[in-house]
């Protein structure tokens, strides 16, 4: 959002609304009043309050009105690309091999531990600004590319950066826990070690992370390792998620459960045992699609037995410049239809409220609420259909992002 976006205070009329979206709002929705950068009304335009009446007025021309959307995962901040490795997968080799060779994760490590600061944060940016007009309010950007206190540091601030410069707001979690660095090769417990005396409690100082995150996966650390780490993070007082049974059921799911993590994501090889845990827990399940995809996996997220279990479902993008190389959470959205079988009411929720929920922002995003700050997207679509059936379309005709005008394609017409 730059400098110049304007205020959206006065009221939004001729919307089409659903209560669903709605907190705490009974009836009929068609108008939103906007004041100081908060919902101060919501309601039939008919019984609006006298006081605003003579506001300054937006026609909504009769555009479908979501919330801003959330996406709870991504890896936005990194150098280079791993093409190379995609053609590798294609040729028949697997995420886990090319991993063993030195490949994968590793290989954007290096790049990103040479790039500098502000060219990392010129590539972020350029990302960025795709999701922003797709209508993301609230965004989780990871760090784990740097794998030292520098490299990740320099992640860190450039999310925070993004997020100041750009008028959106962004978690930052620390995942130094991603992979083995090459200068710990055989010493994985030394690199919890420095994880957790050294990395995390100084970046949390700096006031540079909102939560941690651990891989538990047979290629990256063992359910100990990432106790050790989940220990550190509550020790600070820091929310704690897990990526989790992407490629085997390690039983990571029960230990974040135990920590009272916020969400676990991936999530193909989970057990019922793990969803149970889950439930009890009131954790999210982040499904990541474009992932599944990428890596061509035959085995989908248990859908069915989530659902059953009553364990709220996000769906998030996972950019990222290996298994997850898209660049939209609409794309995400359709992904989510096609592959995993979500109802077009799980992928809104799932990119709206649960995912503000798995960040930690369900008091501030996800939902339309008198007193919440203004977030929300005018679209061009006759229902949440669109969302599941259109492949990375329609873009919002307008974002209200905190409370301004960030994106506003009327104007042009």
């Amino acid at each position: 959002m730059t400098a110049s976006a304007l205020p959206a205070d006065g009221l939004w009329h001729a919307l089409r609304v659903e209560a669903t979206l709605c907190e705490g709002v009974t009836g009929d929705v068609d108008a939103i009043g906007v004041r100081d950068g908060r919902i101060a009304w919501l309601g039939a335009l008919a019984g609006a309050p006298a006081q605003w009446r003579t506001a300054p007025r937006r026609d909504g021309r009769g555009a479908y009105v979501t919330p801003g959307l959330v996406d709870c995962h991504t890896h936005l901040v990194y150098a280079g690309d791993r093409a190379v490795e995609f053609a590798q997968r294609l040729a028949g080799a697997s995420y886990a091999d090319i991993a063993r060779a030195g490949g994968g994760i590793l290989s954007t490590v290096r790049a990103t531990r040479e790039a500098s600061e502000d060219a990392l944060f010129a590539a972020a940016s350029e990302r960025l600004a795709g999701f922003l007009a797709e209508g993301v309010c609230a965004i989780e950007i990871k760090s784990g590319y740097g794998l030292d206190l520098a490299s990740e540091r320099k992640l860190l601030r450039v999310a925070r950066r993004l997020g100041t410069e750009h008028g959106v707001d962004v978690r930052t979690t620390f995942l130094g826990a991603h992979a083995l660095p090459p200068e710990f090769a055989g010493r994985a417990d030394d690199y919890i070690d420095a994880i957790c005396n050294e990395m995390l409690p100084a970046l949390a100082n700096e006031g540079l992370v909102d939560a941690v995150d651990v891989f538990c996966e047979t290629i990256a650390f063992s359910v100990a390792q990432c106790e050790r780490v989940f220990a550190a993070a509550a020790a600070l007082g820091l929310d704690v998620k897990m990526h989790a049974g992407q490629l085997s059921d390690m039983g990571g799911v029960e230990l974040a459960a135990r920590f009272r993590a916020r969400s676990a994501d991936h999530l193909e090889h989970v057990s019922t045992r793990g969803i149970d845990a889950m439930r009890a827990a009131g954790m999210v399940a982040v499904l990541l699609p474009a992932a599944y995809y990428a890596l061509r996996d035959t085995q989908p997220p248990p859908v069915g037995a989530l659902r059953a279990a009553g364990v709220p479902i996000a769906v998030a993008s996972d950019h990222n410049p290996g298994t997850a190389p898209v660049r939209s959470l609409l794309v995400a959205m359709n992904m989510a239809a096609t592959l995993f079988r979500l109802t077009v009411g799980e992928i809104l929720d799932g990119v709206t409220r649960h995912a503000a929920r798995a960040l930690g922002l369900e008091a501030t995003h996800g939902m339309l609420g008198i007193g919440r700050p203004a977030h929300f997207l005018l679209w061009d679509a006759p229902s949440a259909d669109a969302f599941a059936y259109w492949i990375g379309a329609p873009r919002p005709r307008v974002v209200v992002r905190g409370g301004r005008v960030a994106r506003d394609a009327m104007r042009a017409d």
